[in-house]
């Protein structure tokens, strides 16, 4: 396998296992997946919430991420989410994330800020609607 064929794959399941990640966490924030968001931490959010609108972000831009679909603007969008989380949710709990357990919320800016400067690679439905629509014309 050469080198170009290796990055496109790993690309790809960065992408997914992100997205899957963050759809996993949305379900458990919208539809109480998993057993929900316990009693003590609050219960299950009204969708109309701080929590409930990063649950539908989380869930249908985790959907998209995994697809490889709108990819820049929804990871843009999702690196935002997270970053707004660490700073309200964790940081307030101490400067460094390894004090506040804010790491996933950096990771997962980060990992987002990257797929949106990359876009959704050559696995990916905006890959597939751009040979599509070089096709048609």
């Amino acid at each position: 396998m050469n080198r170009n064929r290796a990055v496109q794959i790993t690309y790809c399941l960065l992408r997914v296992v992100a997205g899957l990640l963050f759809f996993q966490a949305g379900g458990m924030k919208l539809f109480a997946w998993f057993g929900g968001i316990p009693p003590e931490m609050g219960g299950q959010p009204p969708l109309m919430s701080q929590i409930g609108i990063g649950g539908a972000l989380e869930f249908f831009g985790g959907l998209a991420i995994m697809l490889g679909l709108f990819t820049r603007p929804v990871a843009f969008i999702l690196s935002g989410e997270m970053a707004v989380a660490y700073f309200q949710f964790h940081q307030p709990s101490g400067f460094w994330p390894i004090q506040n357990h804010g790491e996933p919320a950096v990771l997962f800016c980060f990992i987002f800020l990257y797929i949106a400067a990359h876009g959704g690679g050559d696995w990916s439905l905006d890959a597939l609607l751009r040979r599509f629509r070089r096709a048609v014309k």
